[in-house]
Parts: structure tokens; sequence; C-alpha cells
């Protein structure tokens, strides 16, 4: 199986979760989620009072320069060890 399909795979598994991660990991998965299927982070960041905005254009900002192939792999292990 392919990246794109452990990718497409790892989607489907994080979506069975029982239990929702800590905040750090829902960032995390996030950002190298976006990273994975767009690339690095476009546009401007969220205003001030977008605390929610903010904190995931940041998370997504600091995968920048990280291949995409790279983000599916991290997310796709990520996946796994929450997925037991």
């Amino acid at each position: 199986m392919g990246i794109q399909e452990q990718f497409a795979d790892a989607q489907r598994r994080v979506k069975t979760l029982t239990k929702a991660p800590d905040t750090d990991t829902l960032l995390e998965l996030y950002a190298l989620y976006k990273q994975g299927s767009e690339g690095d982070v476009t546009g401007s960041r969220p205003g001030m009072l977008d605390f929610k905005g903010r904190a995931k254009f940041d998370a997504w900002s600091k995968k920048k320069g990280l291949s995409r192939d790279a983000a599916m792999t991290a997310y796709v292990k990520l996946v796994d060890s929450l997925v037991k």
C-alpha cells in the first residue's frame, strides 16, 4: 500500500477513536494532515481573538518545508500510535 492509501486509511481510522486526544495531539494531527494534503501554510495568521484558528495556523506553519510525503508518513505513524 502506497503512502497515499495509508494516509487515506489513517484519516478513516482517526475518526473511530473512542476518546479524543489531548489538545497538543489534535493540533499535531491537524498540522500534519494539512501539510500532507495541501503543503505549506498559506494566507495570513488569524486575529488575536480567534484563539482556535490562530493555534491551528501556528501548528501548521511549524511544518513549513516538510515534504508532503514526510507529513503523510508522520500522520500515519501518529494515528497508528493513537488507534490501538
